[in-house]
């Protein structure tokens, strides 16, 4: 996929579709996303080679007191509010190692916890302006005060996580039964280590609370761990702790999508999203999404779509990207660590499933929209 994306980019320069100068206001405009995207990862591997994700997944464990269907709730219950404070990327790179170590360690099937933790960063992410980086891109647009986004987007977020729940449940039922027995308390092999990248991970939420913009709040957690591995676990610290290939691929769909514009994008979205209808405004955007990522994918429909239509395309380009594992950074970062953590969920059964879900999903929210 990346280089198909990076040579899909590269032509559009060479070409002449997009002038140097566009390009790299593109990527100027992409760089908080992209600079997100390697911190976030780094934090993440790193926490987890010092076991962050081990203990963090026991202390669940034992919470739910050996019971699959409590544990189940609880992991519910960390996803979303976890999206609705911190972000669908906090949850993808901080929670999804939790529960894949989770189920490993249970010895439970990881297809419930997994899918759990990727369709919920994307239904939740509607609830508040930061939950969702597109939201804060609609903010201006829209005209809404963080409050009044939130009035706006109460009840279609809160139906997304019921259906994805419901959905998910009624799939996985069989794997979601029985008892597991109850671990013992995990120690770290390094304890100094598992303290500092620990507390990366936990800074993180204050920090992004606070206010301060989120590709410096994850690069700073990142140093932090970092500095600990350079001192206690040197030879961590190589090339392949960046996600180049996903660097590529995403920076590669916002310059595609860039050059597109001009040349029918805009006018064959706006021909059909603006005018027919929220469902239909929703169901494009979310098909676009699942082309082209979320993010770029909202950038061009803003240009097409008026008032507060756009709240459909925010139903679109949050719900919708979970068909195609480029449909949003979060899914791409939930997709590298499913691969770190070696579960795997083929593609086929992830697009179907999701397929379903984002019908259901359109269904049951568009009609919730004020």
């Amino acid at each position: 996929m990346w280089v198909v994306a990076a040579a899909l980019g590269t032509g559009a320069v060479l070409s002449g579709l997009l002038a140097p100068s566009e390009a790299l206001a593109v990527l100027a405009r992409t760089a908080p996303v992209l600079v997100f995207l390697v911190a976030v990862t780094v934090l993440a591997e790193l926490a987890q080679a010092a076991q962050v994700f081990d203990v963090a997944a026991v202390h669940a464990a034992r919470a739910a007191r050996g019971r699959v269907p409590l544990l189940f709730v609880v992991v519910v219950l960390l996803c979303t509010v976890t999206t609705v404070a911190l972000s669908l990327d906090t949850t993808a790179v901080l929670l999804t190692p939790v529960v894949l170590a989770l189920a490993s360690r249970l010895a439970l099937p990881p297809l419930p916890f997994a899918m759990a933790s990727v369709w919920l960063a994307n239904t939740a992410s509607l609830a508040l302006p930061v939950s969702n980086l597109t939201n804060l891109l609609a903010l201006r647009a829209l005209g809404l005060s963080t409050a009044g986004y939130a009035r706006a987007m109460a009840l279609p977020a809160t139906a997304a996580v019921l259906v994805a729940v419901l959905v998910l449940v009624l799939w996985q039922r069989r794997a979601l039964t029985g008892r597991y027995l109850v671990p013992d308390v995990v120690r770290p092999d390094d304890r100094a280590f598992f303290t500092v990248a620990a507390l990366a991970c936990v800074l993180l939420v204050p920090v992004l609370a606070a206010g301060v913009p989120v590709p410096w709040a994850a690069a700073g957690s990142a140093a932090l761990a970092g500095a600990a591995a350079a001192v206690r676990r040197p030879r961590l610290l190589r090339l392949s702790l960046l996600p180049w290939r996903l660097v590529v691929l995403v920076a590669g769909l916002f310059v595609v999508v860039e050059a597109l514009g001009p040349l029918g994008l805009d006018a064959a979205l706006g021909s059909v999203a603006d005018g027919h209808g929220r469902f239909v405004t929703a169901a494009v955007a979310a098909g676009a999404a699942n082309a082209v990522n979320n993010l770029p994918a909202y950038l061009a429909l803003e240009r097409v779509v008026a008032g507060q239509d756009l709240l459909a395309v925010l139903l679109g380009v949050n719900l919708g990207p979970l068909i195609t594992p480029w449909g949003s950074v979060a899914t791409l970062l939930w997709a590298e660590r499913c691969r770190s953590a070696g579960v795997h969920v083929p593609w086929p059964t992830f697009a179907a499933a999701g397929a379903l879900l984002v019908t259901l999903l359109l269904l049951a929210t568009v009609p919730l929209l004020p």
